[in-house]
């Protein structure tokens, strides 16, 4: 199936955000990696449309024109780059954010979080997924025509939550320590021998049926997987 707008899965609403599907392990997983919490809002932030359109699907919510804007955006690794991004914003009022503060461990009007995803481990491709297209990079290597996959973010329990549900995927995906960035976040990558093509397939698995993913991260790291290794752009499903 293409990214076609005519041809996207329409993502199932949730009737309760806390119970385990892929669609609330992808909501959560773009909360925690690019979202707040406070006591009576969840908000929840995307790149593009295809994202935006699917959380608002999964939390039932109607999405306007008006959460739609143009970003400044600092590069993760060099605070001297900034790109100009589209935007979308979206937030859910009511009890969804003091429930999953208390049951998922994610941070509450800026106090810190324990992030305990273990309820999601059914669904740990679409959890990470989200985490992957919140707070994740991909870049192709020219020099060495290889595939970088990096996670970013300020808070370093985070990191090492995702490191921890990377470390029980099923592809074998060994990662890098965390390093610090020149904006005064953390991060850390796939180490140089994780099959990166591996972990493509694994985390967009499904996501063609679900619609639960964003057209242009998925298509960067298609294409990056598929200049690394020769094969046909689309190969990747």
């Amino acid at each position: 199936m293409s990214d076609a707008d005519s041809a996207r899965a329409t993502p199932r609403a949730a009737e309760d955000l806390l119970a385990v599907t892929p669609g609330t392990a992808y909501f959560w997983g773009r909360v925690a990696g690019d979202g707040d919490l406070t006591a009576d809002c969840v908000t929840v932030r995307a790149g593009d449309e295809t994202a935006a359109n699917a959380l608002a699907a999964v939390a039932g919510a109607d999405r306007t024109d008006r959460d739609h804007r143009v970003a400044e955006r600092e590069s993760a690794h060099d605070a001297s780059i900034v790109r100009y991004e589209d935007a979308y914003e979206l937030q859910v009022f009511g009890p969804p954010a003091d429930r999953a503060s208390a049951a998922l461990g994610l941070p509450l009007d800026g106090q810190p979080g324990g992030y305990r995803f273990d309820a999601f481990s059914e669904e740990r491709a679409a959890l990470v997924r989200g985490l992957l297209e919140a707070c994740g990079t991909v870049c192709f290597r020219e020099s060495s025509g290889s595939v970088g996959v990096s996670f970013v973010h300020d808070d370093e329990r985070l990191l090492a939550t995702i490191r921890s549900l990377l470390a029980e995927a099923a592809p074998t995906l060994p990662t890098d320590d965390r390093s610090e960035t020149s904006s005064g976040g953390y991060w850390f990558g796939l180490a140089d021998d994780a099959d990166v093509a591996a972990f493509a397939e694994w985390v967009y698995a499904g996501s063609d049926e679900t619609g639960l993913y964003s057209a242009q991260r998925r298509q960067k790291l298609r294409r990056s997987v598929e200049r690394a290794t020769g094969n046909d752009v689309g190969a990747l499903e």
